[in-house]
């Protein structure tokens, strides 16, 4: 499989469960999968970019998106295909050069357009079908590693594991 020059990917249902966590006080909580962050190494490690589309606004996807040097991130999207077409031009890549990964209806356009795409088990079957890679993680359980692993495959992986020897 030849690997992308980007990686994007949705939030809620991909790199967490889908869920909504509110405390007493109405703070919103998330909870992201430590794992996930290896996806971004490896991907950053082989030269692809990734970003980050999702439709929800949150200070708590800002400061993950920080801590793991994020290249894009756009929230409170409602177009992610326009926003895609938006990183194509700035980038000067074709979308035979992107990866997607997403588990829901504002996904289907983005991931039936790029070269790779992902959905997790947990996405409903009609969203499922648009996926290219077959990933079996849940939204939340570290799939997107196990996408971008998956798109690495085997022999680049352990070029990149040498280096901890």
């Amino acid at each position: 499989m030849e690997i992308p020059r980007l990686i994007l990917t949705d939030i809620d249902g991909v790199w967490t469960d889908g869920g909504m966590y509110y405390d007493q006080f109405g703070n919103e909580l998330k909870k992201f999968n430590t794992n996930d962050s290896a996806g971004v190494l490896l991907a950053h490690y082989y030269g692809i970019k990734v970003g980050i589309l999702t439709g929800e606004t949150t200070q708590i996807v800002e400061r993950r998106a920080q801590k793991l040097k994020i290249d894009y991130l756009y929230q409170g999207v409602k177009d992610k295909y326009s926003v895609l077409c938006h990183i194509l031009e700035k980038e000067k890549i074709t979308l035979k050069e992107v990866a997607y990964i997403g588990d829901d209806i504002n996904d289907i356009k983005v991931l039936a357009s790029v070269a790779i795409a992902g959905v997790p088990i947990s996405a409903a079957r009609y969203i499922r079908k648009y996926s290219t890679v077959l990933l079996t993680k849940r939204g939340g359980d570290g799939v997107f590693r196990e996408f971008v692993e998956k798109i690495l495959g085997p022999e680049r992986l352990d070029i990149f594991v040498k280096q901890y020897l």
